[in-house]
C-alpha cells in the first residue's frame, strides 16, 4: 500500500458521505439504532460498531486506520495526549511487582509514571543509556515485563539498536514500547524490526499545525483489543472528533512538511556544526553524530529537531543567547510550522535545580518551515552576542 494511498484515500469511504473530498466529523457523542436487536448487538462490539463517542467514533476510526497503515501494524487506537497513550500502552502490559527496563532520560511524564505512580503499586524500574545494548540485556530480571524505549529520545539523541533489543526481549516474552514521536513513521517503523507497541505524541508532526493535543498507540490487533477494552474504555482518555479530523487534514501534508523541515534542519545543523561558538552539535541526521551509521539503517530522514552544546561561561549567557533569537518561539514541543528554541536551563526553576543528567549548556532548536536562509542569520547575531 503506498504511502500517497494511505494519507489520501484509505478509510475515505466518499460515498456513504455524499462525495466530500474531506471525511465529515462525526461531532456526536452518542449513536442512535433501529431496533433493540441492533443496539443489543453493538454494546458488546464496541471497537467495530459505534455505540457512544467514547468507544468507536466514524472520523476517529478513518484516522486510526491511516496511522496504523502508516507505522505497518495490525490497529491503531487515538488518544487525548501523548501521555495518554503512553500511560494506556504501559499500564496494560504491566502487573503489581512487575519491573521495567528503561532507557535514560526519556519523556519526563513516561519517567513520572514509572517512578510515581507505577511505583506506588509495586512495579520497578531500572535505566539503562540508550545506547548500551549488553547493558539492557544485564538489566533484566525475572520479573522483567517491559522494556520502554525512546530511539532516540528527545533532548540528547541516544538511539537504541531495535534490531538488536528486540532479538534479545523476544524469546523472554518481554514487551517492547517505543516513543517514536521524534521519527515519525515516515522515518521510522519500529513494529518492522519487531517492537510491539509503538506510541505518539500526535502534538509533533503528526498535528504540525501546532493547534493539537493527541496521542496515538499502534500495536498488533490482539494488543489494541486488549487496550481498548480495559485501558481505553475505562480511562476514557480519547481523541475527540475535531482533533481526529484536525491530524487527517494534517496528515494531507505529513510528507511536504516533514521532508523541508529535514532538508532545512541539516542545512542549518550544519551551519552551527561550523561554529566556533558551538562545542558540539547533537543530531543523528549529521555524519558526527556517534550512531549515525544506526540512524542511517534504521531511520530515514531525521526531522528539524536537535540539540547543541554553546561554548558559553555561565547559564546567564546561554539565557542571553536565547532571549536575543528574533526567529524562534521559545517554547516546547516541536514538529509544527514554527522553529523554536529550548535552552535546558529554563527547565529548572533556578539554575541551582538543574537536571545533574543534562548538560547546563545544552540548547534544543526545531526547525520549522521558515527560510533556512533567515533562521541562520537570526542564529547568526544572537551567537555574536555571546562574543
Amino acid at each position: 500500500m503506498d504511502l500517497s494511498y494511505i494519507l489520501n484515500h484509505l478509510g475515505e469511504e466518499r460515498d456513504e458521505y455524499h462525495g466530500a473530498v474531506s471525511p465529515p466529523v462525526h461531532q456526536t457523542s452518542n449513536f442512535a439504532f433501529a431496533s433493540v436487536a441492533a443496539m443489543r448487538h453493538a454494546l458488546p462490539h464496541e471497537q467495530e460498531v459505534s455505540f457512544y463517542t467514547r468507544g468507536l467514533n466514524p472520523t476517529t476510526a478513518i484516522l486510526c486506520q491511516k496511522l496504523a497503515a502508516l507505522e505497518g501494524t495490525d490497529g491503531a487506537l487515538a488518544f487525548a495526549s501523548g501521555a495518554a497513550a503512553i500511560s494506556a500502552a504501559v499500564i496494560s502490559q504491566l502487573q503489581a511487582g512487575d519491573h521495567v527496563v528503561c532507557v535514560q532520560k526519556p519523556y519526563g511524564w513516561a519517567e513520572k509514571l514509572f517512578n510515581q505512580l507505577l511505583g506506588r503499586y509495586g512495579v520497578t524500574v531500572t535505566y539503562v543509556p540508550a545506547a548500551d545494548t549488553a547493558g539492557i540485556e544485564v538489566a533484566i530480571q525475572p520479573n522483567t515485563r517491559m522494556l520502554y524505549l525512546e530511539s532516540p529520545n528527545s533532548l540528547t539523541f541516544e538511539l537504541v539498536d531495535l534490531e538488536a533489543v528486540c532479538a534479545i526481549t523476544k524469546p523472554r516474552g518481554i514487551v517492547t514500547v517505543i516513543d517514536n514521536s521524534y521519527a515519525t513513521p515516515l522515518g521510522q517503523q519500529p513494529a518492522k524490526w519487531g517492537v510491539d507497541i509503538v506510541v505518539h505524541s500526535a502534538s509533533k508532526y503528526l498535528g504540525g499545525h501546532s493547534d493539537v493535543v493527541a496521542g496515538v498507540v499502534c500495536s498488533s490487533k490482539a494488543i489494541i483489543k486488549q487496550i481498548f477494552d480495559h485501558e481505553f474504555m475505562n480511562l476514557g482518555g480519547i481523541a475527540a472528533p475535531w482533533t481526529s479530523a484536525l491530524l487527517l487534514r494534517s496528515l494531507r501534508t505529513l510528507p511536504v512538511r516533514f521532508e523541508r523541515s529535514s532538508q532545512s534542519g541539516m542545512q542549518v545543523a550544519e551551519y552551527l556544526y561550523n561554529h566556533p561558538k558551538v562545542q558540539r552539535l547533537i543530531y543523528p541526521g549529521h555524519p558526527s553524530h556517534p550512531q549515525y551509521a544506526l540512524a542511517q539503517k534504521q531511520m530515514g530522514q531525521c526531522g528539524g529537531l536537535f540539540s547543541i552544546l554553546l561554548d558559553a561561561q555561565d547559564v546567564t549567557e546561554i539565557e542571553r543567547f536565547a532571549d536575543k533569537l528574533q526567529r524562534f518561539l521559545l517554547a516546547c514541543s516541536w514538529g509544527g510550522h514554527e522553529s523554536l528554541v529550548l535552552p535546558v536551563c529554563a527547565l529548572a526553576a533556578s539554575p541551582e535545580q538543574l537536571n545533574p543528567h543534562l548538560p547546563w549548556n545544552l540548547v534544543r532548536l526545531y526547525i520549522g518551515l521558515e527560510d533556512p536562509s533567515v533562521l541562520i542569520a537570526d542564529l547568526e547575531q544572537a551567537l555574536l552576542d555571546m562574543k
